[in-house]
């Protein structure tokens, strides 16, 4: 494990990877009887909380919910399972990405398929809800480096935004 310079120890990826299941009830259900996407983004944002404390090593906040892509509905009755993991890390925030998958819960021999992905920021804040430092992150598969190469993309994507945004209202 690396350092940064306030002493604080790298963590690899695999330290806060996170994985959550539950089965959808229809309670959940939308009325088309699918899952609402609500539903789902709620439990893509737990997992991505509880990697987040994982990784900063105590409370971390939501700061925003980067993109949320749906790729298939998720039915009534379906085992669904997140997979989360850091995949950048700064000063205060962390990017989280968060996969989501579903499996017809009466068949274990159906694959599993891929229904939603998500990025979300998240700031690590102390017991007065300051920002406060996390751990950088150490990359260790190629994977874990084209993820986080592509969450610098998406931070460089949001700060551009942001700045335009700002920009616009000085005028």
């Amino acid at each position: 494990m690396t350092e940064r310079s306030e002493g604080i120890t790298a963590r690899p990826t695999s330290y806060s990877r996170v994985s959550l299941g539950i089965m959808a009830h229809s309670s959940e259900a939308n009325l088309l009887g699918n899952v609402h996407g609500g539903e789902i983004m709620k439990l893509a944002d737990s997992t991505a909380g509880a990697v987040a404390h994982r990784h900063s090593g105590g409370p971390a906040v939501t700061a925003a919910m980067d993109e949320m892509t749906f790729l298939a509905p998720v039915h009534v009755g379906d085992i669904i399972k997140t997979y989360a993991q850091v995949n950048w890390a700064g000063t205060s925030s962390m990017e989280i990405g968060v996969r989501v998958e579903a499996q017809p819960w009466g068949n274990a021999s159906d694959e599993p398929v891929h229904v939603a992905s998500a990025y979300f920021v998240f700031v690590a804040i102390d017991a007065e809800g300051h920002p406060r430092p996390v751990p950088p992150l150490e990359t260790e598969t190629d994977g874990d480096v084209r993820r986080r190469r592509e969450a610098e993309i998406r931070r460089a994507h949001r700060l551009a935004r942001k700045a335009e945004i700002d920009r616009g209202r000085e005028g």
